[in-house]
């Protein structure tokens, strides 16, 4: 793949400047036109997993903040997830190219730097530009912010369409022209981004055509009514491992529609099943697979009930080899006090069992929900080797369920009859217009809850590229 060298971009504190740096990227062709293009009000990137659409959008508002004095705004649903999305993308970018400095005393020193701040989390360019970055589940600061004349909204289709539009009144400085500039997955056809942007139907079935989606992903690249439509698949992206081909390709095996979206980068829904990747095997079967997962690989939850809800615990491993997750134990009462489930036979061998490992030099715990420190704190009275999730935040329902569904296959035991009942048959909620909402469902699943946290601080294989340096979009 050649490098396309992006000539002598420089920006406006190095006007007296003797030498005028050439910077060079690697780009993909297809995203060419994409990268220069700046005549249009939004620019809509659609496309599959790794496909290089939120790589190449990090490159493209680099070299327009370097060329002009602008400030972009980045946002994402929710302001956790930026850090290890496009803040570490862009840093990662800005690194390869000797851009970056951490230091704000040697970006005043050398002009050529950009200085990268973590609280609050800001680029600053030399020459006044500025990358600020915001989710929208704090919406007060998003209200606060001023003079941006670009965003990005990356994973678009996971924010509501009412933010969409709180965004577009954001982006106004009289001086400069304005950009939208949205990057996610195509997900489903009830999502507001196909809605808007493509094909909607009224309440009596009659389709209002935006863009038919196959004209779209033949084209391209197409222009609509002020918007940029950009199309991609890992097949744009010359940069991905022949591996992560092959663990796409092995998606269409368990989840049709979902590889079409995630392969193909077509619209498409995942179907109303939260988990279609779900089975029922026999104990038996379950037993042996999971004796051969090391015990650092076994992980341990607890959701607390009492009344309506249940105490639901959960013990299951992970075959990282595989990606598949087995869960082979539970225990499911409510009505039950701290003190009387504390003395439950079952909860108790659990204890006893975690303590064993964690004298053996293995460090466990039951994890449990920590919105209830009292009861917590009871139960490491009483001996239990219990702590908090950590990662329970505005927003961590939808990250948690889609952490899951990242899992090749849930293999559960028939033992586990109630975490059976919750999870193969797992719905989606609809709202009054029919639309599926992505972190709500049609029951209350304790056991799916006690397996956010046992894999509270575990990391699912990804279909997505972790490392940046494969320019996975």
């Amino acid at each position: 793949m050649p490098k396309n060298s992006l000539d002598s971009i420089t920006n406006t504190t190095e006007r007296h400047s003797r030498n005028v740096r050439k910077i060079t990227f690697d780009i993909a062709p297809p995203f060419d036109d994409y990268l220069f293009s700046w005549d249009y009000a939004q620019y809509l990137v659609i496309g599959g997993y790794g496909s290089g659409k939120s790589y190449h959008t990090a490159i493209k508002i680099i070299l327009k903040l370097l060329q002009e004095k602008r400030t972009c705004l980045v946002v994402r649903n929710v302001f956790e997830s930026l850090k290890e999305s496009c803040y570490t993308l862009l840093c990662s970018i800005l690194t390869k190219v000797d851009l970056l400095t951490t230091s704000s005393a040697m970006m005043r020193k050398n002009k050529n730097k950009i200085y990268a701040k973590l609280s609050p989390m800001e680029l600053i360019f030399p020459n006044g530009s500025r990358i600020i970055f915001k989710g929208l589940d704090k919406p007060d600061k998003i209200k606060s912010v001023h003079d941006v004349s670009i965003v990005w909204i990356e994973e678009a289709a996971e924010i509501r369409k009412d933010a969409y539009s709180e965004l577009i009144g954001r982006v106004r400085v009289p001086e400069l022209s304005t950009h939208i500039i949205m990057t996610c997955n195509p997900v489903s056809k009830t999502n507001w981004i196909y809605k808007h942007f493509f094909v909607n139907k009224s309440a009596k079935g009659v389709r209002d055509v935006k863009i038919e989606p196959e004209t779209f992903y033949k084209a391209k690249m197409l222009a609509f009514d002020g918007v940029y439509y950009h199309h991609s698949t890992i097949d744009d992206n010359p940069y991905l491992q022949n591996s992560y081909r092959k663990s796409l390709d092995a998606i269409q095996k368990h989840d049709y529609p979902l590889y079409l979206v995630v392969r193909h980068g077509m619209f498409g829904a995942t179907g109303l099943r939260v988990l279609p990747q779900t089975v029922l095997s026999t104990v038996d079967v379950v037993m042996r697979k999971v004796a051969k997962i090391p015990l650092k690989d076994h992980y341990y939850g607890f959701d607390l009930g009492f009344e309506e809800s249940f105490n639901a615990v959960i013990s299951c491993a992970v075959d990282t080899e595989k990606n598949i997750l087995y869960i082979y134990d539970e225990i499911y009462a409510n009505k039950l006090t701290d003190v009387q489930f504390a003395q439950d036979a079952d909860f108790l061998a659990l204890k006893d069992k975690i303590l064993k490992m964690q004298n053996g030099g293995i460090r466990k715990h039951i994890v449990a929900d920590s919105s209830d420190p009292k009861a917590i704190a009871y139960y490491q009275s009483q001996g239990y080797p219990i702590r908090a999730c950590v990662n329970r935040f505005k927003g961590s329902r939808l990250a948690n369920t889609r952490k899951i569904k990242r899992f090749s296959k849930i293999c559960i035991s028939a033992k586990c009859q109630n975490t059976a009942a919750e999870l193969i048959d797992l719905s989606y909620k609809k709202n009054q217009a029919g639309e599926l909402y992505q972190d709500v469902f049609t029951i209350d699943p304790h056991t799916f809850s006690s397996i956010w946290y046992a894999l509270d601080i575990v990391e699912v294989a990804d279909y997505k590229i972790r490392t940046y340096a494969t320019k996975g979009g």
